[in-house]
């Protein structure tokens, strides 16, 4: 018989490379989807809106969609809000959970690799440690990480095979999996909710901090554990 199994989707904001003080936190957003759950008719509806809005096998990145970056630097912003809007509800409507532990690297009297490293470890640790229970019940846990950053990946690997048994870990496309997209997007959203004021190309898209927070940022956040 099968045991439960745990997928653990994995995306970062921020980077351990020079202290930047006008951005100083770094978040990790994991996307936690019981495999016993069914969501391949979400992920279709999804791939269906996406594709008829002319982006056939298109993985979402939320960024780069609102600062009007790369592929859509020529897009209008009601398509891109149209994107946006599908990504979002897509993830609102999934019954999954997510957790986003967070560092304020600017809090670490030394500025380097080794302090955020350190730092960061043990703030998953705690969030991990907050909510054993519920990791420690699956059978296997499975951690989907593009390995865009290796400090953060060998902290997961570190982390995970510390506290839990049966966890395995799997490199991926970021347009492999429409989880890894919905962790995309919860990252991004917990990084614009912690700023003090939106930038130019977030009020163009959200309109003002409370919009966001209404309309966006307090649905995705209920499923915080």
């Amino acid at each position: 018989m099968k045991g439960k199994v745990l997928s653990v989707f994995v995306d970062e904001s921020g980077d351990f490379g020079q202290y930047n003080p006008s951005s100083p936190n770094y978040y990790v957003a994991l996307v936690l989807h019981n495999q016993e759950i069914d969501i391949s008719k979400n992920i279709t509806a999804l791939e269906k809106q996406v594709s008829n809005w002319g982006y056939p096998e298109h993985a979402i990145h939320t960024g780069p969609l609102i600062r009007r970056e790369g592929v859509y630097k020529n897009d209008l912003r009601e398509d891109r809000k149209a994107l946006f809007n599908a990504l979002y509800h897509f993830t609102r409507m999934l019954d999954i959970k997510y957790m986003c532990p967070v560092i304020n690297q600017g809090e670490c009297e030394e500025k380097s690799k080794f302090a955020y490293t350190d730092k960061l470890t043990k703030e998953i640790a705690n969030k991990l440690r907050e909510n054993y229970n519920y990791f420690s019940a699956f059978n296997t846990i499975i951690v989907y990480y593009d390995y865009g950053q290796m400090e953060l990946a060998q902290i997961l690997v570190s982390v995970f095979n510390t506290m839990f048994s049966g966890v395995e870990f799997r490199k991926i496309e970021t347009n492999q999996y429409k989880l890894s997209q919905a962790a995309d997007l919860i990252c991004t959203v917990e990084a614009i909710a912690h700023k003090n004021t939106l930038t130019k190309s977030e009020t163009d898209f959200f309109h003002s901090k409370n919009d966001f927070k209404k309309n966006i940022f307090n649905n995705i956040e209920q499923k915080r554990i």
